[in-house]
């Protein structure tokens, strides 16, 4: 039972009882009302119409005595004949001494309201009062008519309507129930295909009958919600596979230098040369961690950008500062140019980070000898920094993939010049987190573009 009162079903099923027994109880209370007034007022036409015949009836004799010519019909009368002055002329015999109401005062109204009184014998009887012009004088007449026979038949109403009104709530409550179970089946079926849905079965789906009712919708919702799922759970494997990768390999290579410095016969040169392998991987690895403790930190939203105003040219100039050493290493020339009075807001170091990921990636892909061009500038209300490069571009298959997680072009080339496939997206996320994007060009020839876009602050 009380698993009954918690289920939607049910509760859907009691609220329609409910709601229905309250139409029920005002339409029996406003059917009763009204037929009640309906009775009423045929009683109070056939008053209307006894009276005027009882007008034509009453006689007055020469002692100024009323009489009612009824025949043997005058003892089942209710009648009462008043003068103005308030003295009673006539009283029928069935009233039995009692009066149709309180007695007669002078100068009462000429036509009050039919009403309804009670007897000394609880009978109830609906009266007329009108005035009547007998002669040189006015009269009030006073007509009665028994209610009992209207009152038994409003009460049998009343019981028709009290024994049927259970019988239509069990009626109701049985359809309630069984239409609430036929709306909901399809909520009981999305239940029992979701509980039997986990981590290894993400690409299965719920059944949806009708997509354009609201359980449909959810349904639709939920399936989107799983596809959703899927997708994130798939970035999750392969960034947990791939990190894992990217993590061994360089604890592979200290691992086995220091085995083969192990086994060789011991000398400085020898030591200094593992120690250096050792070191090199070992920063590989630290800039592996800060990358992925960057990324950790900003979907976690604890990383809160400290931001200021930022001259475009300047954090250009101090990106290229930090990577002149490579690009001297291959040649390579690495040259900075634009507008000197762009100003944004953001934080200096998150950008400069972002700016110099992209720079870091034109000089590893860029032949020796080859040339970078950074240019800074404003265009349709936003300012860029423009990276170009003259490697060997990028196939449009790989373009829209560039900025993923530990995604390379050519996975075997990034690993030997020391990349993880991280910089792209830090960059990426970096200037979405200031308001703006990076956009990808690669034309026809060698070369790629970077293009960082971000508002440019009011002056």
């Amino acid at each position: 039972m009380q698993r009954f009162r918690t289920t939607l079903r049910a509760r859907l099923t009691l609220l329609y009882i409910f709601l229905v027994s309250i139409v029920l109880i005002l339409y029996a209370g406003g059917a009763s009302v009204f037929f009640w007034q309906k009775l009423i007022g045929e009683l109070d036409l056939s008053l209307d119409r006894d009276v005027e015949t009882i007008e034509n009836l009453i006689v007055e004799e020469p002692n100024h005595k009323i009489r009612v010519d009824t025949g043997d019909e005058s003892e089942n009368l209710l009648l009462e004949v008043w003068s103005q002055q308030g003295t009673l002329l006539y009283h029928s015999t069935e009233l039995r001494g009692g009066l149709l109401g309180p007695p007669i005062a002078g100068n009462s109204p000429r036509h009050p309201p039919n009403r309804s009184i009670n007897l000394a014998n609880n009978k109830t009887v609906r009266v007329i009062t009108v005035p009547h012009k007998l002669g040189a004088q006015v009269v009030i007449v006073r007509l009665g008519l028994s209610e009992n026979v209207l009152r038994e038949q409003f009460a049998e109403m009343i019981s028709a309507l009290a024994l049927g009104f259970p019988v239509a709530l069990v009626i109701v409550g049985l359809t309630g129930y069984f239409v609430a179970r036929r709306a909901l089946q399809p909520l009981d079926s999305m239940a029992r295909r979701a509980k039997q849905i986990n981590a290894e079965h993400l690409n299965e789906r719920l059944t949806i009958s009708n997509s354009e009712d609201e359980l449909g919708h959810l349904g639709s919702a939920f399936n989107e919600t799983l596809s959703r799922l899927e997708h994130s759970f798939g970035q999750l494997k392969r960034f947990t596979a791939d990190a894992s990768h990217e993590l061994r390999t360089p604890l592979t290579a200290i691992r086995s230098v220091g085995e083969v410095a192990l086994q060789n016969p011991v000398d400085d040169q020898s030591h200094r040369d593992a120690i250096g392998s050792m070191l090199e991987e070992v920063s590989r690895l630290t800039h592996l961690v800060e990358s992925l403790l960057i990324l950790s930190r900003a979907e976690s939203e604890h990383l809160v950008l400290q931001r200021s105003a930022v001259s475009l040219r300047e954090l250009a100039n101090e990106s290229v500062t930090l990577l002149e050493v490579l690009a001297e290493e291959k040649h390579q020339s690495l040259k900075v140019e634009g507008d000197k009075s762009l100003v944004v807001s953001g934080d200096p170091l998150i950008l400069r980070q972002a700016l110099a990921a992209l720079i870091h990636n034109a000089v590893k892909y860029s032949p020796a000898e080859g040339s970078i061009q950074v240019r800074v500038g404003a265009t349709n209300g936003n300012a860029f920094i423009e990276v170009h490069d003259s490697g060997p571009g990028i196939a449009p298959e790989h373009r829209v993939k560039v900025f993923e997680r530990f995604y390379r072009v050519d996975k075997g080339r990034t690993r030997d010049l020391g990349g993880a496939g991280l910089g792209l997206s830090i960059a990426d996320w970096a200037v979405k987190a200031h308001g703006g994007k990076i956009e990808l060009e690669c034309d026809s020839g060698p070369g790629c573009t970077f293009r960082i876009k971000l508002p440019v602050s009011p002056k």
